[in-house]
């Protein structure tokens, strides 16, 4: 079987390293490009090297000059916005896992996934898709129970917006099952009687804690909590390149991680 020809765009972040070190012991992979901001201090040097794999011959580069099949994106918004418009003029399949966008951000991924095949996704692990499909399910038999709905998350100091976009996805689904219209980011003061039609969602910085989600249905004199946590960043970059596999040979559109897990 061909190897699927990938590049990492984002490749000296941490997790672009894990997806470099992750890619070169794939043997469905061949890593054709590695990529990052042009001001990055490690423009140049090799990308296995700083991954911590030896070298692989592919050096951290500002543009995409190899032929590729795919490109996985794990950046910040401004830089992803310019790799998906990368990829809808040379049609090149994309998989974005950048969290934070704003939504004229969204409207030109929105656009490019009608030109090339294009995953978007907030979480791009198992366990967290799957959690999400738990939630949506609680989410639909308590829509009528008066349940009250809090979303915790937990990330690494270094992450720059919050709430995660895996928080605010749990949120979009479980609004469309209850109805929720008002999605509240923290409480202080005397904000007074928590309103029914509310998701609460608090966002905490520590450490380097790649990540955990809980999810809060409560009633009175009971309550259920979903919750998932990474262990470390590998679950995201596994799945990441499992979506790059994924979207060879498929049609231009907008997929998400659970057609690549047939959920």
């Amino acid at each position: 079987m061909p190897q699927t020809r990938i590049a990492i765009h984002g490749a000296a972040g941490k997790m672009g390293q894990r997806l470099v070190a992750l890619a070169a012991a794939d043997e469905e992979l061949a890593l054709a490009a590695a990529l990052d901001s042009a001001s990055h201090p490690r423009l140049g040097e090799d990308a296995g090297l700083i991954a911590g794999v030896g070298s692989l011959g592919i050096v951290i580069a500002a543009s995409l000059d190899a032929e590729v099949d795919a490109v996985v994106d794990f950046s910040v918004p401004a830089a992803a916005e310019a790799v998906i418009e990368t990829c809808r003029q040379r049609k090149i399949p994309l998989v974005v896992a950048t969290t934070g966008f704003e939504q004229d951000q969204i409207e030109k991924l929105h656009a490019a996934a009608a030109e090339i095949p294009l995953l978007w996704a907030p979480n791009m692990s198992l366990a967290v898709n799957l959690a999400m499909k738990l939630s949506e399910a609680a989410a639909r038999a308590l829509a009528d129970q008066d349940a009250d709905v809090e979303i915790l998350e937990r990330h690494h100091r270094f992450k720059e917006d919050a709430p995660s976009g895996t928080a605010l996805k749990f949120g979009q689904i479980i609004a469309q099952a209850m109805g929720q219209t008002e999605h509240r980011h923290g409480r202080q003061g005397r904000p007074g009687k928590r309103p029914h039609g509310e998701i609460g969602y608090h966002a905490i910085r520590v450490g380097d804690n790649p990540g955990e989600h809980t999810i809060v249905f409560a009633m009175l004199g009971e309550m259920i909590e979903i919750t998932v946590r990474a262990t470390n960043r590998d679950c995201y970059a596994l799945g990441a390149l499992a979506a790059a596999k994924f979207l060879i040979g498929k049609q231009p559109g907008l997929y998400g991680m659970n057609d690549v897990l047939g959920l």
